[in-house]
């Protein structure tokens, strides 16, 4: 049996569009990731974003500290994700998920397998995979129990090291074929978001377009509005 890669089995940008009208999915929705390190005004900040339109999620990403220091500053962006009824997700780490009581949990390829997650944090918390550009992998992620897929990155970006670059295409592919919801992240803003939600995408993943938009977080979610506008 013949192996083929992604690149053997390139997508054509009008994959989903053979198809005709796609079924029903809700609007695409605002993700918001932490900065990738935070201060004492930080709550404040994350108060005024999610008070300034919506969003469905709120992952606190930090790196270079232990799982004792995110927890310390995790407290408070809790209860404001809590009073707001935003998701809390947790990166990487399945037991600080498990200690929080977080919402959910969102694993790269290297922090654990959906499986394992499930089976420690239960039926009810939200488990979110990074796919990278891979068809393969969001179809491993979703047999494995995942409860939404990400995808990316799609722009060139600061806030991570990237090495992967997807597609649009891949997001008209995904949401064409399967019913579990999928994150488009990396680089987006409100400027070139709106190609990725016509494309497909549940979910825009953002960070710095909000955290460091000149006017404050809260401008940086209201600018989101129209690019966010269900599709069609």
């Amino acid at each position: 049996m013949t192996d083929f890669t992604d690149d053997d089995l390139k997508l054509s940008p009008e994959f989903a569009a053979q198809f005709g009208q796609p079924g029903f999915r809700p609007a695409c929705q605002l993700y918001l990731i932490s900065p990738p390190t935070i201060d004492e005004g930080f709550p404040d900040a994350l108060a005024a974003a999610l008070d300034a339109g919506k969003v469905a999620a709120f992952q606190l990403r930090l790196k270079g500290i232990d799982d004792h220091a995110i927890a310390a500053l995790a407290e408070p962006l809790q209860k404001i994700c809590v009073d707001r009824e935003v998701a809390f997700i947790v990166n990487d780490s399945i037991g600080l998920a498990k200690r929080l009581g977080a919402d959910g949990v969102h694993l790269g390829q290297g922090d654990g397998d959906a499986r394992d997650a499930r089976a420690q944090l239960g039926p009810k918390v939200q488990i979110g995979v990074t796919c990278h550009d891979s068809r393969h992998l969001a179809m491993e992620a979703g047999e494995a129990g995942a409860d939404y897929v990400a995808f990316g990155a799609f722009y060139p970006t600061t806030t991570k090291d990237v090495t992967h670059f997807a597609d649009p295409a891949l997001l008209g592919w995904w949401t064409t074929v399967f019913e579990l919801p999928c994150v488009a992240i990396g680089g987006i803003t409100a400027d070139n978001a709106r190609p990725l939600v016509e494309a497909g995408a549940d979910f825009i993943a953002v960070s710095s377009a909000v955290w460091q938009h000149p006017e404050g977080p809260a401008a940086g979610v209201r600018v989101f509005a129209d690019a966010l506008a269900p599709r069609g």
